[in-house]
């Protein structure tokens, strides 16, 4: 006799299971695809995308956890389907559908600004009529969700099981800020790590996009090769601070990306100065000039001088990028300015 009710509580204690590594549940990320109570024997389907064996059985383990002490089931049969993971295009970089053109920004060592600068430039572009997606494709330390004020989590595309980017101040947005809780870090050793960053891009519905921009990790590692051997890249902006400490890094950032022909938009020279509030008092903190030595070297664009400015960083820390928050200050217009270059840059054809 089946018992009324029983696949709303099912769902309902199948939430608590938690993917391994993960704060959302197995119901949200779409695992679960089929259940049928045959008698007192509850007979589940799940599909899972993983090449690690541990991880269904884990799963199973928790499932039958959690529905211990629920009278009208006795039993549970779980049937797991593992599909393989999606294989990288054997033909090169490819675009992705629906994206006109795809920035990566980069450095080449942290603590530069890189993700300031990359929430700000998404969403100054939205704001000039153009249709982003922001991608934060670090893994070990998204601050995007943050940045961009998008907490409340994702969704999974019914029938497809693409993922549902969050939309924030006109951006689409993925990020694995979405996925971890505030204090859990992502555990990844390579292979995951490659994964990850081509579901990101591969299995997000991004939907129909003037312009993708990757927020990349510093540095020239795991996820930054992945990228440039799978996506078909329209460009690269390199974010440095003026001292050469900085720069020797950016040099390398824009090395890797000329190996492997992905054409340099522009260097964004950060935390250029300082102005004292209420005086004209200009304080070079990190030197002067190094960024624009840099760009006649390089022989590439100084897209911007973005000055050091408290009202970047209290925006950005309260979720509403700073030139939204504070599109006067000083680190806003220079920001804005920034994002009205790239945009002529990429489309050429556009009004000036």
């Amino acid at each position: 006799m089946v018992v009324n009710g029983w696949r709303d509580e099912v769902v309902t204690r199948l939430r608590g299971v938690k993917y391994p590594g993960f704060s959302r549940d197995i119901v949200s990320f779409g695992l679960v695809q089929d259940m049928e109570l045959d008698g007192t024997d509850l007979k589940l389907k799940l599909k899972l995308t993983t090449p690690d064996p541990a991880i269904p059985e884990r799963i199973g383990k928790e499932i039958r956890d959690t529905l211990k002490g629920y009278d009208p089931i006795k039993s549970v049969t779980i049937e797991t389907e593992v599909a393989p993971p999606q294989a990288a295009a054997t033909t090169g970089p490819q675009g992705i559908e629906g994206v006109k053109k795809i920035v990566a920004v980069a450095s080449g060592k942290g603590g530069v600004g890189k993700s300031t600068v990359a929430a700000n430039l998404a969403v100054s572009l939205a704001k000039n009529g153009f249709k982003v997606g922001l991608c934060d494709c670090d893994l070990y330390g998204p601050s995007q969700a943050l940045m961009l004020g998008c907490r409340d989590g994702i969704q999974v595309e019914e029938g497809t099981e693409r993922i549902v980017p969050a939309t924030c101040h006109g951006v689409k947005l993925m990020s694995m800020g979405m996925l971890l809780g505030d204090d859990s870090p992502a555990a990844l050793r390579g292979p995951m790590v490659t994964r990850f960053t081509q579901q990101f891009l591969r299995q997000v519905a991004w939907g129909e996009l003037d312009v993708l921009i990757l927020d990349l990790p510093p540095g020239t590692g795991d996820i930054q090769l992945t990228i440039v051997q799978t996506v078909a890249l329209d460009g690269a902006v390199i974010v440095t601070t003026p001292q050469e400490v900085a720069l020797v890094d950016a040099r390398k950032a824009i090395a890797m990306f000329r190996k492997v022909n992905v054409t340099i938009l522009g260097l964004v020279e950060n935390m250029s100065y300082f102005v004292v509030p209420g005086t004209n008092q200009k304080h070079e903190i990190f030197g002067s000039g190094g960024g624009k030595k840099e760009a006649e070297r390089q022989k590439v664009a100084l897209l911007g001088e973005v000055p050091l400015d408290p009202k970047a960083r209290e925006s950005g820390d309260k979720g509403k990028p700073v030139v939204l928050a504070n599109p006067k200050s000083p680190s806003g217009m220079v920001l804005q300015q920034l994002a009205d270059g790239l945009g002529k840059i990429l489309f050429s054809n556009i009004k000036a």
